[in-house]
């Protein structure tokens, strides 16, 4: 795939692996990328995950016509990216290797190698010439790990963004770009949304035609858009109205009280978004719950404490900053409901948080009482 004149896509299409970083469902696969730039100087941007270095190295070679490649630029040394270095020092030995200082303290401990003598420290101070192609870099610490760099091609107005503006999904899957890039930037970046802001500060003083990210499309129309979303996300603000159901139920019973509220909201004009904590995509609800502006968390007590998949629910938003939003409860308890009080306990460290004041209890099974309760609690949830 040509992006510019001079930009190629050399990057995998990975759709066997069923969990990325052993907890994310990718049931549309997911892209590693990785480009060439082509000038009187090559710069390979990035690498693979390691189970595709050889088909890596093979797109790099068909895109060089016999050339050597001068430089491999490497933003971010997590392993779905940084596999093949090695593999690629030994291929083209006179190349010189190119990251942020860490990065090459993170190469020894990966490698044994920090590839001194070959290594050039990516810095604002320092540029990249490679001919008509200048790259500058642009720090990007916390998103999401401490080395990461950006770089910046002023020629063709290029933005080689790392892991931000990524998304699950191999490029051509034809799903919409926000529902898994949102899931992605929750579920991996989202606890970082002061550093990410940094960083947007950064790029909005670049001229940006094209975003290469490491995972899913590059991004050439609309960036505004993209751009709007990442701030949003990045500060925590709800991107749309309405109100995540989500429920821990052991019997039915509090699941059929979550389902009763979902209804009159939507009968209010509310959107509604429900989800079975215990079979969803934990991923998915975490999602949702930072997208929408409203939440409403029904749990049955047990022992003494919340089901377990709402307290691992819970501790998914707070720990990613969950803040600013109106949170409402639902508890189920036989004989002691403690569920309400464990969850607001569990929110009290998140800022800007509004609880409803009409907190459902459900003793056992929901009754005419209970669907009075459900009544004001959609009232104030509205």
């Amino acid at each position: 795939m040509t992006i510019t004149n001079d930009i190629v896509y050399v990057g995998v299409n990975d759709r066997v692996t069923d969990l990325f970083e052993g907890q994310y469902k990718i049931p549309n696969g997911i892209s590693y990328n990785s480009y060439v730039i082509l000038d009187e100087k090559i710069a390979v941007m990035d690498s693979v995950d390691a189970s595709f270095g050889e088909e890596w190295l093979d797109n790099i070679e068909g895109v060089l016509g016999g050339r050597k490649p001068d430089y491999l630029v490497v933003s971010h040394m997590e392993p779905d990216h940084s596999a093949n270095i090695q593999l690629f020092a030994e291929k083209y030995p006179e190349a010189k290797i190119v990251s942020s200082a860490k990065s090459f303290t993170m190469m020894k401990n990966f490698f044994g190698d920090d590839f001194s003598g070959r290594s050039v420290t990516a810095s604002p101070a320092e540029k990249l010439v490679l001919g008509k192609h200048t790259l500058s870099f642009v720090p990007a610490p916390m998103v999401h790990w401490p080395e990461v760099i950006m770089t910046y091609d002023e020629t063709d107005k290029v933005l080689f963004s790392a892991d931000a503006f990524g998304k699950f999904g191999v490029p051509d899957c034809g799903e919409p770009w926000e529902h898994e890039a949102r899931r992605y930037y929750i579920g991996i970046v989202g606890k970082y949304g002061a550093q990410v802001q940094a960083v947007l500060k950064k790029a909005s003083a670049l001229d940006i035609a094209h975003i290469c990210p490491l995972h899913g499309p590059v991004l050439s129309k609309d960036l505004e858009r993209y751009i709007g979303l990442y701030d949003t996300w990045s500060s925590y603000k709800p991107e749309s109205a309405g109100a995540v159901i989500a429920y821990a139920s052991i019997y039915g019973n509090t699941a059929k009280a979550a389902m009763e509220l979902a209804d009159k909201l939507r009968v209010k004009g509310t959107e509604a978004v429900i989800y079975d904590l215990a079979r969803c995509d934990m991923s998915e609800a975490v999602a949702s719950a930072f997208r929408y502006d409203r939440l409403v968390l029904a749990s049955a007590t047990y022992n003494a404490d919340v089901f377990p998949p709402m307290r691992t629910f819970i501790d998914a938003l707070t720990s990613r900053n969950y803040s600013g939003r109106k949170v409402g409860f639902i508890e189920n308890g036989s004989w002691a409901p403690m569920a309400a009080k464990v969850m607001k306990g569990l929110l009290e460290g998140a800022k800007d948080i509004t609880f409803a004041d009409t907190s459902v209890k459900i003793l056992s099974a929901p009754d005419a009482a209970t669907s009075v309760q459900l009544d004001a609690l959609a009232a104030e949830m509205v």
